[in-house]
């Protein structure tokens, strides 16, 4: 069952949208790049590399969690946005470095703010029902 807040009811009953909600839907393109911003991993690399370049191994300890299946698929799609760049230094072993690109860059700034909200906030949530099974 779908939880509402008391606001967001009265809102959609009304026919009325909220100040500063977009009403059109976003083009593919614009909802590919919202996805992509929107998956927790892909927001969590991007501020991962903040400090600099880093290695695929770095990064997925840095990231706790993350299988080497998903993280790949990650980084790839960051980088086919061009958010990432992949780095490859011919070395035996084969050495790859991934960074921000300046795009990557700017996506990072509102990334963090949306992510200092959440530390300042957490408290002040509701905490999520358990999945009925």
């Amino acid at each position: 069952m779908a939880r509402t807040s008391a606001a967001s009811a009265a809102w959609a009953s009304s026919g009325e949208t909220p100040a500063g909600i977009a009403t059109s839907r976003p083009s593919g393109r614009c909802r590919a790049l919202l996805d992509l911003f929107a998956n927790k991993w892909s927001a969590l690399a991007i501020g991962a590399l903040e400090g600099g370049p880093q290695r695929f191994g770095e990064l997925q300890r840095t990231l706790q969690g993350v299988s080497p299946k998903v993280l790949t698929q990650t980084l790839r799609r960051l980088e086919d946005f061009g958010i990432l760049d992949r780095t490859i230094y011919p070395a035996v072993p084969l050495h790859v470095e991934y960074s921000r690109t300046s795009l990557g860059q700017s996506a990072a700034i509102p990334l963090n703010a949306l992510r200092a909200w959440v530390e300042d906030n957490i408290d002040n949530s509701l905490t999520p029902e358990p999945a009925v099974q």
